[in-house]
């Protein structure tokens, strides 16, 4: 965990150079660092919180661990956006009456914004590896481990759990649609027809939905629905949410996108204790093996870009989230089944 932090720390920091020289290859270069101590963060706490407890309230925790996320990208799209894109529709107009030197000019203090920001995000960063490097968590022993072996099990590494592939590919398609509908809301409050100033404070509406979705989780698993009821319940709403923003306009189709965020809230969730359900000894290694699917984030967004530009409409082209709910729907009625036969 504390290398993933101060990976991040480093990545963060390369923001500084990439807004002075205002070159688009070391702002990626930065992302890329900060994406991958993200992984490796994610790779060490997501199996952790998993199996600390019980796996029937294996949701509950993530939950909690989803709470703190989106609280935090909320205000990151608040603070940072109010910083970042302020008078964002007068700056647009702005430079198109501007001449080369002077365009360039405000282009410079426009990229020098993100400079202090990131210099507080890395300090923190660092300052939380620190912490988590000095603290005695308490290490996580794997109690399946005896069990496991002294009823024979006969499987000898994690590509014999048929579940657990089917379920680190559910991952890869949740993670692929999350940020579609994330990370995409923007560009369609613009489509609409809304204002820049409105249309970047839309993903903020996604995030709220979220935090009630694991509100919602947090309260009702497993005391009166179980996870895989929830992973049902999840993929039908998103379904029905994605089909309405297609075929609606203005704050009708911005609600509904925004409702993905509550439909979408417990897939994660719920996905993994049915992907390491009856693992055993391999609970760990095939818990880091989910991990990857995050993957999904960073593949199905730019398909969905591509399949925008050959219809010629991106609000249509979220259609390509139906599928991959109707595969994640799918998998919450077999995980079981696989489960029994592994």
């Amino acid at each position: 965990m504390s290398i993933g932090l101060f990976t991040m720390s480093i990545g963060a920091l390369l923001f500084i150079p990439a807004a002075y020289s205002r070159t688009f290859s070391i702002f990626l270069l930065g992302l890329f660092i900060i994406g991958t101590g993200l992984a490796l963060l994610q790779t060490a706490s997501n199996p952790y919180v998993t199996i600390l407890g019980p796996i029937e309230s294996a949701a509950r925790r993530i939950s909690i661990m989803g709470i703190c996320n989106k609280v935090a990208g909320i205000l990151a799209i608040i603070v940072l956006g109010s910083i970042a894109l302020k008078d964002a529709d007068a700056l647009k107009a702005k430079l198109l009456t501007m001449d080369p030197i002077s365009k360039a000019a405000e282009l410079d203090v426009l990229a020098q914004r993100v400079v202090m920001p990131y210099i507080i995000i890395a300090i923190c960063l660092a300052l939380l590896g620190i912490v988590i490097y000095k603290i005695n968590l308490p290490a996580i022993e794997d109690e399946s481990d005896g069990t496991a072996d002294a009823i024979g099990m006969k499987q000898t590494n994690i590509f014999q759990f048929p579940h657990l592939l089917l379920g680190a590919f559910a991952i890869f398609l949740y993670v692929g649609v999350e940020v579609i509908s994330y990370d995409t809301f923007t560009s369609l409050g613009e489509h609409l027809g809304f204002p820049l100033e409105t249309a970047r404070k839309f993903a903020t509406f996604t995030g709220y939905s979220l935090l009630v979705g694991y509100v919602i989780g947090i309260v009702a698993i497993p005391k009166y629905i179980t996870q895989t009821t929830a992973l049902k319940l999840s993929c039908l709403l998103s379904i029905v949410f994605v089909t309405v923003a297609c075929f609606s306009d203005g704050y009708i189709a911005v609600g509904s996108f925004a409702l993905l965020g509550l439909s979408n809230a417990l897939i994660w969730p719920a996905i993994w204790p049915l992907a390491m359900d009856g693992l055993g000894k391999f609970t760990k290694i095939g818990s880091a093996f989910l991990i990857m699917g995050i993957v999904g984030g960073a593949i199905l967004p730019p398909l969905y870009g591509r399949l925008g530009e050959w219809m010629g409409n991106y609000q249509k082209a979220y259609l390509m989230m139906i599928p991959c709910y109707l595969f994640i729907l799918i998998y919450s009625w077999i995980a079981k089944r696989l489960s029994s036969a592994s």
